[in-house]
């Protein structure tokens, strides 16, 4: 495997602890966590902590059921992040404009009131922009348009679209406008120049703000882990511009969907809805469309988890039609070339974590192991059976892998342990005698403790919280991706526990 670059810099991969926590479940005043103040007191706390790494979900606008995994764009920033007290230290809002507030539950994300009101609040903002033009923000709004026109300027236009037509899915727009015709999208963009700019606007709050915060977390040498999802959402902005990239029906809508089998997770599999990709295309054109993808999402974070991981191997496509998972198909994928091609724009060490979970097969393991990745280990599997075999155990771990006490796809320790049945409660205290006096913390110590290159908790874990603070529940719908810590458990005496157990396991920060 030969490349045409070398990896200049240091590993980014050295023995350290961090913490699972997307932005949007930060703490504050403004329904939604925000990248603001906010934001620089978590990294504040992260190096009180002495923790060297930040994971957090995708970043990208959401779309149906809220979830940063079927976004509007792979390469768009969600705007529902942007903070409002950084607008109006810009003079782009009003003191009047943040007065009158929603009353927002203090740990929840209510996506039904903060959206329209958020995004009311940033029209105000783009008006004012508009109207009041400070000249170093339009100087420097202009070449942020430029330097990404390659993808912004068909990400906003169908977001004007789609508000055009009353938020319905691209496939069920007019004609010219779903089959992308020239004319109809020339009118259309000059009839609504107005709206069009304010979904680069936004871009822009967005990507700046961001830069801040990522820039802050370098400074205290703390790496951002970043998620990119193997698949794009069927409504996107992705699969409306590049429709020959994906199995679609001429209609546009999708013939085969991706989903994954029964499994751990869902007795009937997990049917995601996404389109499935088609990769003689992708081979065609060398990958560009993923090579754009991982450099873009490569300018936001320091290393990427890749979702999903053996589905670079073999997808489970599902027919569309299908209501469950549990009938489809696996189709092979050409992950051995993707990834060679991502060697040669990227180097040899690729910054990728593998989340190698599910059903696994040996061409799984030889890809991930072909590029050296590591893998993921998730404790909360590792008591499932009373075999010291077991892959998830920390001593048949090798150093190179993550561990987690469990994801944002899995229920809170507190709340796993509590809901386990006596023969995996039995198998964990074989292991972990005093699990039933602090599952959470007995866990993260247990990960602390084990070779694994990086480990990781959610800071649900941290907090000791139950299945109340749970993220997500795969193949679900409903209040999930809402989740929001406290204003007063982030503080400093949780970081000196933090703190001391990074030093005892050797994984500080610097």
């Amino acid at each position: 495997m030969q490349s045409s670059k070398t990896n200049a810099n240091p590993s980014k991969f050295k023995r350290s602890g961090g913490i699972l926590l997307h932005p949007s479940s930060l703490p504050g005043r403004y329904g939604i966590g925000e990248l603001g103040q906010q934001a620089l007191r978590w990294i504040d706390f992260l190096k009180q902590s002495n923790c060297g790494l930040w994971q957090i979900l995708p970043l990208g606008p959401t779309g149906y059921g809220d979830s940063p995994y079927q976004c509007f764009s792979s390469f768009a920033g969600n705007p529902n992040l942007i903070s409002l007290e950084l607008l109006y230290q810009e003079n782009l809002l009003d003191q009047a404009d943040l007065r009158d507030l929603p009353e927002f539950a203090p740990q929840q994300v209510d996506f039904g009131v903060l959206i329209p009101w958020k995004t009311n609040l940033l029209w105000r903002a783009y008006h004012n922009f508009r109207h009041r033009r400070p000249p170093d923000l339009q100087e420097e709004f202009e070449q942020f348009c430029k330097h990404h026109a390659d993808w912004l300027e068909d990400f906003a236009l169908f977001m004007a679209l789609k508000q055009a037509h009353q938020g319905r899915p691209w496939m069920e727009w007019d004609e010219p406008f779903r089959k992308r015709t020239a004319t109809a999208l020339k009118t259309f963009l000059a009839q609504n120049q107005a709206l069009v700019d304010f979904y680069r606007f936004q871009q822009f709050l967005f990507y700046r703000q961001w830069r801040a915060v990522r820039s802050a977390a370098n400074q205290a040498a703390i790496q951002i882990i970043g998620d990119v999802p193997i698949f794009v959402a069927q409504d996107s902005c992705d699969v409306w511009c590049n429709p020959q990239l994906f199995k679609l029906k001429a209609n546009g809508h999708p013939h085969l969907i991706a989903g994954v089998p029964p499994d751990y997770f869902s007795p009937t599999g997990q049917r995601w809805g996404n389109p499935i990709y088609n990769w003689r295309v992708h081979r065609e054109t060398n990958f560009d469309w993923w090579k754009k993808r991982i450099r873009h999402t490569l300018t936001q974070v320091d290393i990427l988890r890749i979702d999903h991981f053996r589905g670079f191997c073999a997808c489970w496509e599902i027919p569309a039609h299908l209501p469950t998972a549990e009938k489809g198909r696996w189709v092979k994928a050409p992950g051995k070339s993707l990834f060679s091609q991502l060697v040669n724009e990227l180097g040899e060490e690729l910054p990728f974590i593998a989340e190698d979970l599910g059903v696994i097969t040996t061409d799984v393991i030889e890809l991930r192991d072909r590029f050296r990745l590591p893998g993921m280990k998730i404790l909360q599997f590792a008591f499932d059976d009373h075999n010291p075999r077991n892959p998830f155990l920390p001593h048949n771990f090798t150093s190179h892998c993550v561990v987690y006490t469990g994801t944002h796809d899995n229920d809170t320790t507190l709340g796993w342990y509590s809901g386990v049945d006596q023969k995996v409660r039995d198998t964990a205290r074989f292991y972990l005698p005093l699990l039933d006096q602090d599952p959470s913390w007995q866990l993260i110590q247990y990960a602390w403790a084990s070779v694994a290159i990086f480990a990781i908790a959610p800071l649900q874990d941290f907090l000791r919280l139950g299945s109340e603070a749970r993220m997500n529940y795969p193949g679900r719908l409903g209040q999930y991706w809402s989740w929001r810590a406290r204003d007063d458990s982030i503080n400093p005496h949780l970081a000196e526990q933090i703190a001391l157990l990074n030093y005892r396991y050797n994984r500080l920060s610097s």
